[in-house]
């Protein structure tokens, strides 16, 4: 019997090209994967629901069509409601940045997305877990299948996601970061991992990784691994501009190990203090609060299509 398939569209990603591509989008899709279920999000958090929902109601696959966000959206709803168990996740990859499929070797092309979908394998990946702070001021629970990170990173993101993005994730990430450390002013971070303060002084960006890449091709955290139980911190300490500037080549190319202006760390628990409302916090490319914050991985919380080997 076929496996009944949710698939989850956020109209409103890569700038909203996603909606005025989807009737020929759904129409190949249809083709390669046969009777599908179709919901369109409408407002923010909306994938949360829809997977929830979805799989309650007896769905066996969720494909995202989307970015990193409304995947993010998606496991969230699916593991706050302990519901990831029931479920496989597949990935059309129309967002922006498209960073978590690259560490899972998802193609970029719609074609090869669902070729992924229809014949590919299974992988157990872990997820992560975020308390914050929100815009509300009150406390706040989210997930994340691929990064969490700090910083001058939040920042950016809101400056992505406000541009056009018209030429594409990298570039749009690229003048989004350019913009951001124009205007960025580093604030005095604590940053403890399992429980050890690893760095107590202001900083530029703090990952805590569950994949490689993020902001559009950044290789932020080049040995981080999805299935390995760890997050992988990555801390680049307060630099001047043209300082930073010049690492960037570097950090989209994975070779800032080494670099004494960068620290790596890998644990189970990280906690980022600061004072209240100061440090901006992102979750797999959306800003959703600030610190303090609380982050743990989630070994093995979900299942993922990714390409036959």
């Amino acid at each position: 019997m076929a496996q009944r398939t949710l698939v989850i569209v956020n109209p409103t990603s890569r700038n909203g090209a996603t909606g005025r591509r989807w009737r020929r989008i759904e129409s190949r899709l249809r083709d390669v994967l046969g009777p599908v279920e179709v919901e369109h999000t409408k407002a923010p958090r909306d994938a949360e629901r829809l997977a929830r929902e979805g799989v309650r109601a007896g769905v066996e696959q969720v494909v995202v069509a989307g970015g990193d966000g409304t995947l993010s959206e998606v496991a969230t709803g699916l593991l706050a409601a302990d519901l990831a168990g029931y479920a496989r996740i597949g990935l059309l990859p129309l967002g922006t940045g498209g960073d978590f499929g690259r560490s899972l070797g998802v193609p970029r092309g719609i074609d090869g997305a669902l070729e992924c979908i229809a014949q590919g394998a299974t992988r157990t990946i872990d997820a992560g877990r975020a308390r914050f702070v929100g815009a509300d001021g009150a406390e706040r629970t989210s997930y994340f299948v691929n990064v969490s990170s700090l910083g001058i990173s939040g920042l950016t993101v809101e400056l992505v996601n406000r541009s056009t993005k018209r030429f594409g994730g990298t570039f749009s990430f690229l003048l989004g970061t350019l913009r951001a450390i124009l205007r960025y002013r580093s604030e005095r971070v604590t940053i403890r991992v399992d429980g050890a303060v690893v760095h107590d002084a202001p900083l530029i960006l703090s990952t805590a990784a569950n994949g490689r890449y993020f902001g559009g091709g950044m290789q932020v955290a080049p040995a981080a691994r999805l299935d390995d139980g760890r997050l992988d911190v990555v801390i680049i300490s307060d630099l001047s501009i043209p300082r930073l500037v010049m690492k960037l080549p570097r950090i989209y190319a994975g070779t800032h190990v080494g670099d004494p202006a960068v620290a790596f760390h890998r644990g189970d628990v990280i906690e980022a203090i600061a004072e209240p409302g100061r440090v901006k916090l992102e979750l797999d490319g959306e800003p959703l609060g600030t610190l303090p914050a609380r982050i743990e991985v989630m070994p093995s919380a979900l299942t993922i299509l990714v390409p036959a080997s």
